[in-house]
């Protein structure tokens, strides 16, 4: 395999009636990690730390440009402060895709001084199923 950038990315999230919308083109950055639990075991008898693998966990935060045109971001995400829904989150990256059930806690929106109008949504697991790359 061949090392690659991240240009051309895909990342499709669901709206609150769970149709998925590709909204890639009014993302201008996100992050995401998928962070294990650990529990430190160490008895008395140890020099070292002992652990334990516990949980996998998922979030993410997603930035992009205002766009309120129909099935795109603010559409999607306008919902999130009203609905109590999970929302499938797929990010694809060549050929590669991690999807994962999604609560987003916030839809934040900034208007900078120079008059740019920016939104970012942060977002947890929420259905227990493991992050996994397919």
């Amino acid at each position: 395999m061949a090392k690659e950038s991240g240009i051309a990315m895909s990342i499709a999230v669901d709206d609150s009636g769970g149709s998925a919308r590709t909204i890639s083109n009014d993302i201008t950055d996100f992050s995401l990690n998928t962070p294990r639990n650990v529990q430190v075991i160490t008895g008395l008898d140890k020099s070292a730390e002992e652990r334990l693998q516990l949980l996998a966990d998922f979030s993410c935060t997603i930035n992009g440009v205002f766009d309120d045109a129909s099935n795109m971001a603010h559409a999607v995400f306008a919902t999130v402060p009203s609905s109590s829904v999970a929302r499938t989150v797929t990010i694809t990256v060549s050929g590669q895709s991690l999807p994962n059930e999604t609560f987003f806690n916030d839809y934040a929106l900034t208007r900078a001084a120079s008059g740019e109008l920016t939104w970012s949504a942060p977002g947890t697991l929420s259905g227990g199923t493991v992050p996994t790359w397919a």
